[in-house]
């Protein structure tokens, strides 16, 4: 019977239905005759439960990882690029500058000013990394001495 068709007459009511109390249940007898799950059945159950999570977890934190690493490597690999186009660009540069400065200074003139200042830009970085170096070391520094 469908919830539209019920009514409050007992006697339209079926015997099953006056046995129960107006409620049939859904799961029949089978239901009733087997006994509830042990506690040892559903703490198995968690533990296979954990240990499927744990697979399925370190599974995608693999492929997370091995993803992240082809990433890091397209990365480095485009830096190496960089690097390697900024040297050019450098060498360029040199030879730029000895080709301007040589018709006033001539050749040897325009190779010393080039090497000089390239020495002396040499000098700066080396100073200045010296400096920043002496920072990273005063940050570890023990404070009793």
């Amino acid at each position: 019977m469908r919830e539209d068709e019920q009514t409050d007459h007992p006697e339209e009511l079926g015997p099953q239905s006056l046995e129960t109390g107006g409620a049939e249940t859904a799961c029949g007898d089978d239901a009733a005759a087997s006994p509830p799950p042990s506690l040892t059945d559903e703490l198995a159950t968690l533990i296979d439960d954990g240990r499927t999570y744990a697979e399925a977890e370190l599974a995608f934190q693999k492929t997370r990882a091995s993803l992240a690493g082809r990433k890091i490597g397209g990365a480095v690999g485009f830096i190496v690029l960089a690097v390697l186009l900024v040297h050019l660009v450098l060498v360029a540069l040199v030879v730029g500058l000895l080709i301007a400065l040589t018709p006033p200074f001539g050749i040897w003139g325009s190779i010393g000013i080039v090497v000089g200042g390239l020495l002396l830009l040499v000098v700066l970085t080396v100073l200045l990394a010296r400096s920043s170096a002496k920072g990273v070391g005063e940050l570890f520094k023990d404070e009793d001495t």
